[in-house]
């Protein structure tokens, strides 16, 4: 599966133009960046859209490529968004033309679901997850992230909950598309976040609200409310906003606690459950990776799972304690925190563990060496 990554790009302005209808995209890196998302803010180029949006976006074998309108809440466009690639040491380019676009396949879905507890699900064409919320209170859960193993580009989430409530065929059972066989329980589970205070982890409950910010082909985001997080004798209100895109090998996180200003370090990390699969963690490099065996709940064997968490910020220790990896970082309440995290399998994309430790590595090289972008 190709390594995927989702940045806020280089924006270099060429000239004073008023009509800026083309984009050049270099690589100057050391391999290949392939359907990486890129996001475009540039108001003037942006400008266009607002004026018509019957603009068609080619590459230079003169393909039509597919893009996305990102808006605000009073439907204001703030960026453009689309896929490329770009082959090491080489530039591409794609320009707009005056036309009606295709239909987007979508490859990004995120939606509330009442009828199962109050799930929150999301996915793209790599993977998919959900968080729990209060219908599922009774049963303690936590803040934790479950992931659904998929092999397909389809979307799955809506499919596999109608197929179990109202069909009986349970999702925890590869029926040829994927299942769920991860098991969260009151953890962190794929990549959750939580307080590391007095040497101690602090796993959350369910969310308590959400907000869907947009769903679309390309990307989706949403927002997920904690009103009670409890850190030794004190409470704190959490905001999780998730953004997935098409192809992205993690999902992006924005944490914001509010509550008592002291430090409060924040831990990212991915439960290891038997402890018995494979882990790699690197303190300087901010990248935690987990590769174990996926087992249905039938005791099927299900090959090799993986998760993987990705912190740019500085990461004060790395370790492993409570049956977590986890990577800790320094963090002021009512700041924002951002880190990456999200899953794969190896009947999609990732046949080795080491395929899948590579990716995740070239993720994090990707987020610190951006592709450059002109815009014409």
């Amino acid at each position: 599966m190709k390594n995927i990554f989702l940045y806020l790009v280089i924006i270099i302005l060429a000239g004073c133009s008023s009509t800026k209808k083309s984009i050049e995209i270099s690589n100057t890196g050391s391999f290949d960046r392939n359907d990486e998302i890129i996001e475009i803010k540039d108001k003037e180029f942006l400008q266009l859209f607002e004026e018509s949006e019957e603009w068609i976006l080619k590459n230079n074998h003169n393909e039509e490529v597919a893009y996305q309108l990102i808006k605000n809440e009073n439907g204001d466009i703030e960026a453009f968004i689309f896929q490329v690639s770009v082959p090491t040491n080489k530039k591409v380019a794609y320009y707009l033309k005056k036309g009606n676009p295709s239909p987007v396949i979508p490859k990004t879905f995120a939606r509330f679901v009442p009828e199962r507890k109050d799930d929150f699900a999301w996915e793209n064409d790599l993977a998919a997850y959900r968080m729990y919320g209060p219908a599922l209170a009774a049963e303690n859960p936590s803040n934790g992230v479950d992931l659904w193993l998929k092999r397909t580009k389809e979307l799955i989430v809506d499919t596999f909950y109608f197929k179990e409530l109202q069909k009986g065929q349970s999702y925890h059972v590869d029926h040829g598309k994927g299942l769920d066989c991860y098991k969260v329980g009151h953890t962190l589970g794929a990549g959750g976040i939580a307080p590391f205070w007095n040497d101690s982890l602090w796993v959350g409950n369910f969310f308590n609200r959400y907000e869907i910010h947009y769903v679309g082909p390309l990307q989706s985001k949403f927002s997920l409310f904690y009103d009670s997080i409890k850190v030794g004798d004190k409470f704190y209100q959490e905001k999780l906003t998730i953004t997935v895109s098409a192809g992205a090998l993690l999902n992006k996180a924005e944490v914001t606690f509010t509550g008592e200003q002291q430090l409060l370090p924040l831990a990212a990390g991915i439960f290891l459950h038997e402890n018995t699969g494979k882990l790699s963690i690197n303190k300087e490099k901010g990248i935690a990776a987990y590769c174990e065996d996926a087992v249905s709940d039938a005791k099927v064997p299900s090959g090799r799972n993986y998760v993987g968490v990705f912190v740019p910020a500085p990461v004060k220790e790395a370790m492993v304690k409570n049956n977590h990896a986890l990577l800790v970082s320094e963090y002021q309440p009512g700041n924002t925190f951002i880190y990456y995290f999200g899953g794969g399998w190896n009947k999609w994309g990732f046949p080795t563990d080491d395929d899948w430790i590579s990716a995740l590595n070239r993720f994090a090289e990707s987020y610190r060496s951006p592709l450059a972008v002109l815009i014409k």
